[in-house]
């Protein structure tokens, strides 16, 4: 296509790899999006669903744990059930996206932001 401009031509496949790199990237943060992971605590009496890119789309609590005397209790469990799901997610984010790193040859612990 480009024979005989010298380097040009690997210029030109830099950018189209570039190019398509991104529409792979527009394409992963529509996914992390749509994808989500449960994160629980207290032997699973209070679980948390977020998405993975960290936003919290439903919560659940077991009723047993409601007593009035158990406040901060509840409270701690909540926040862990939130945390657990937001690291899950954050993991499943990142093992996604060494997938399509590792994919286009790029080193496997490149991290790319979100």
């Amino acid at each position: 296509m480009l024979k005989g401009l010298g380097g040009l031509g690997d210029m030109a496949k830099m950018m189209k790899a570039a190019q398509e790199m991104q529409t792979k990237m527009a394409q992963m943060q529509e996914d992390m999006a749509n994808l989500t992971v449960t994160g629980e605590s207290g032997a699973g009496l209070v679980k948390a669903v977020c998405t993975c890119k960290g936003e919290l789309k439903s919560l659940e609590i077991d009723p047993s744990i409601f007593n009035s005397d158990d406040k901060e209790v509840v409270e701690d469990l909540i926040l862990a059930a939130i945390k657990d799901a937001q690291s899950k997610a954050s993991e499943k984010a990142q093992a996604e996206m060494s997938k399509l790193t590792e994919g286009m040859g790029l080193p496997k612990d490149m991290k790319l932001p979100f």
